[in-house]
């Protein structure tokens, strides 16, 4: 699979640095304009970029920001090409009410707006910018914009709620309620929540190379957490982490690394509040009720 997409290019005016690039979805030739660029500090043009295999690293900053884009635009899903090396293509950027600018030239940006009705916001310092403020994807909600990362997957019908946070490479495969963390890597299927306060080991943190997901109608509960995948119609009981190395005690007795268990469909995690062991019994998503269609209406 190849393609090409034209974008405008934001660049540092001193050092003519990458900042970052939007690509319009309908690929027009399209212009942005912001205060830090009327005040010289950073240079914009239209480029065009081409990618001819997904399967290799990107080669530079362009090339990711279109990756990037193309995850967020649901025209690839995560895990589905190369990420690689993209920490070190990316720049550490001062996201401000005033455009996008080098960290070190924030002091100068805010010495160029004097003479302005303007008062500087810097929303973040990061390499990462919001997601929102490149791709809007049809059908989703987002309660804070902060909390979603440009490169983030949400397909329609999903609700992202105040503490709800998606990383890149990560997010939704279908209607869905996210109120924890999803983080890189990491998918959720349809029809499932991701519980307030909970999270989802990915591949970054510790270098850990497995991939772990939920699967469909499955409940992560609130202030949960789990190191394995969790199948279709499973539940994590509120407040139990179930790491890949997590004693689990089955119903015949027997007791099993987590990791046995990753990806099984129908099995509720709990823990014996008598006897503090981990147990997973078989179970189905009637039992927490699924997601309430109206509160999470997306119309």
């Amino acid at each position: 699979m190849s393609m090409t997409r034209v974008g405008h290019c934001y660049t540092d005016a001193a050092s003519g640095t990458v900042i970052d690039v939007w690509f319009p979805r309908d690929n027009q030739r399209i212009e942005r304009n912001c205060l830090a660029k009327q005040a010289g500090l950073i240079k914009g043009e239209i480029i065009e970029v081409a990618i001819e295999d997904f399967s290799t690293a990107p080669a530079s900053t362009e090339e990711v920001y279109l990756r990037l884009h193309l995850l967020s635009e649901c025209a690839m899903q995560p895990n589905s090409m190369n990420l690689d090396g993209i920490f070190a293509l990316l720049q550490n950027v001062a996201w401000t009410s005033a455009g996008p600018v080098l960290p070190t030239t924030v002091d100068a940006l805010r010495l160029a707006l004097v003479g302005e009705a303007h008062h500087l916001t810097v929303f973040s310092i990061d390499k990462f910018p919001r997601m929102v403020d490149y791709v809007i994807p049809p059908g989703v909600r987002i309660a804070d914009a902060d909390r979603v990362r440009l490169g983030a997957h949400l397909a329609p019908g999903t609700t992202v709620m105040h503490e709800g946070f998606v990383n890149f490479n990560a997010g939704s495969l279908g209607e869905c309620m996210i109120e924890g963390r999803v983080t890189p890597g990491v998918v959720v299927g349809a029809k499932s929540d991701v519980g307030a306060g909970s999270s989802i080991m990915g591949t970054l943190s510790g270098g850990g190379k497995q991939v772990n997901a939920i699967g469909e109608r499955s409940l992560l509960g609130a202030n949960a957490g789990i190191g394995i995948s969790l199948g279709d119609d499973s539940i994590v009981e509120a407040g139990l982490y179930v790491t890949a190395g997590t004693k689990v005690r089955l119903p015949d007795g027997k007791v099993v690394s987590a990791r046995e268990l990753s990806g099984a469909p129908g099995l509720l995690f709990r823990r014996n509040s008598q006897t503090g062991c981990v147990e997973a019994l078989p179970t189905d998503s009637s039992r927490w009720g699924g997601i309430n269609t109206t509160l999470h209406s997306n119309d």
